[in-house]
């Protein structure tokens, strides 16, 4: 009886996507062409009409003096040839270095933790911090400042568990390191 029945409901399958199916693209006989009859087409007139008369070309005029930029020549403007030599120096020059903010000023850490840190691969976790606060870390190479997305490690030495790319990013150590002494600046 169930042998019957997936046959059945086989062949109505076939059935339904045959007639579901487009017909095949292109045609089996060379199509007869149509003719036109005179009656499809329609005389059209044109009426000629004389073209406007072009207006007479504009004059260039003075600009008003307030609207000239500083360096206009006009024909009493005196041209100087350069020196054809280097000009020698009139002074002394200078070794002081002006001071430059090479990035933003850090604001004072409300807390400061030292510990060790370790990668973690699923983000930045701080088992004494709450989620979303921001954070520096500093190690050897560098520091890099994140926000805390999870509660991390377990162990009381391990301070921060970092994202993997960030922990090598401060850590200058290695690819076979795990471990690296950080400082944390909580904000």
């Amino acid at each position: 009886m169930r042998r019957r029945l997936v046959v059945a409901a086989s062949a109505l399958i076939a059935v339904v996507a045959l007639v579901g199916l487009p017909d095949p693209v292109g045609s089996r006989s060379p199509a007869r062409p149509d003719t036109l009859g005179a009656a499809a087409f329609t005389a059209l007139v044109l009426t000629a009409t004389p073209l406007p008369e072009a207006p007479a070309p504009a004059t260039a005029t003075a600009l008003d003096v307030a609207a000239r930029s500083a360096g206009f020549l006009d024909s009493a403007t005196a041209l100087v040839e350069a020196a054809s030599g280097p000009v020698p120096p009139t002074g002394r020059a200078s070794n002081a270095i002006p001071s430059q903010d090479y990035g933003r000023k850090w604001k004072t850490p409300r807390f400061t933790l030292t510990g060790q840190a370790t990668f973690y691969d699923n983000g930045t976790t701080a088992m004494r911090l709450p989620r979303g606060t921001t954070i520096v870390i500093c190690g050897n190479a560098g520091c890099i400042e994140r926000i805390v997305n999870d509660y991390g490690p377990i162990k009381k030495i391990r301070v921060v568990d970092m994202y993997r790319p960030d922990f090598f990013k401060i850590c200058g150590c290695g690819w076979w390191s795990g471990i690296t002494l950080v400082t944390v600046w909580i904000y």
